[in-house]
């Protein structure tokens, strides 16, 4: 328990949204994804995930960790079938967002849901790292109304919001985590997956890898950092992480990018240099084909709709 203490203390975690939404039309999506982490919690109507299309109930909460795909219904019928890029696109359709708190947990077919991220000394992200699925958290009641104070506090401007928002993020991720060892999920990943936190060479290479995204990530400059020979630098990384380091970098990149497309007006040429890519065009093929959508596609919805 000592070491999950370690690790949960060295966690950096940033609130990304929450919303309150209304189901416009029963729908499934086949492939939803996201960079962060989503906790969904059902108010009222039906919800169900993965190929065997379990079920939440409601007052049960659906957690999708970041990076991670996933087949997700809305409504007690499947309805239309359509991809991750589709609902980007088309959200408005699907969903109407809920700005009135007296309809939190009362308006028919509505969820609430919480987006964070959670990185292990700032630079991987935690629940991707563990290769956890998507997961039914039943029977937290702490955890719903985390969920529901973090939406009502994004839903009202008044003083020391932020703060509150960052400290009910905090405890949801903890609460997240304590749920895991609690219930004894996913023993064998925890037990494959969480030991390489322990590495000082490989925190190192996050460490160097997060403050240098734009510079020079080569297999020859990573072996500098961890102080092992360049032909091992790759089997090391990945014999303790279960990626190879390119794809690490890649992912990094990408998660970076989709951040400076959310937060700043850099035209797409200047984030993709910014994360590392002197070739624009391939910067957005390679965007398009981890997120299935290109990048000024994904800044327009996040600028039109933002939920």
């Amino acid at each position: 328990m000592e070491d999950y203490n370690k690790i949960i203390e060295s966690l950096g975690v940033r609130f990304i949204k929450a919303k309150n939404l209304v189901l416009q039309q029963p729908f499934t999506v086949r492939n939803y994804y996201d960079v962060g982490n989503n906790l969904i919690l059902l108010h009222k109507g039906s919800i169900s995930f993965g190929d065997e299309e379990q079920a939440v109930e409601e007052g049960e909460l659906l957690f999708i960790p970041g990076g991670r795909s996933t087949r997700v219904r809305y409504g007690s019928s499947e309805g239309k079938v359509i991809s991750n890029d589709d609902l980007i696109t088309n959200k408005e359709k699907f969903f109407k967002n809920n700005s009135d708190l007296d309809l939190i947990g009362d308006a028919e077919e509505s969820h609430s849901f919480v987006s964070f991220e959670a990185k292990v000394f700032d630079s991987v992200n935690f629940f991707a790292s563990l290769d956890v699925p998507a997961f039914l958290i039943s029977g937290n009641n702490k955890l719903a109304n985390l969920v529901i104070k973090v939406v009502e506090e994004s839903m009202q401007d008044l003083p020391g919001r932020e703060r509150l928002i960052n400290i009910y993020t905090e405890n949801i991720v903890v609460e997240v985590v304590r749920h895991i060892l609690r219930n004894r999920m996913f023993v064998e990943q925890l037990a494959t997956n969480s030991t390489y936190f322990k590495d000082p060479r490989l925190i190192d290479l996050f460490n160097y890898i997060k403050e240098n995204i734009g510079g020079d990530l080569s297999n020859k400059v990573l072996s500098n950092v961890a102080n092992v020979s360049e032909d091992y630098v790759g089997q090391y990384f990945k014999m303790l992480t279960g990626i190879n380091p390119q794809d690490y970098i890649e992912y990094q990149r990408m998660e970076r990018a989709v951040f400076l497309l959310r937060t700043t007006k850099k035209s797409i040429r200047e984030i993709g240099k910014e994360v590392g890519y002197k070739d624009t065009a391939y910067f957005c093929r390679r965007f398009k084909m981890m997120f299935g959508i290109p990048a000024g596609k994904m800044r327009r919805r996040e600028s039109a709709m933002n939920i």
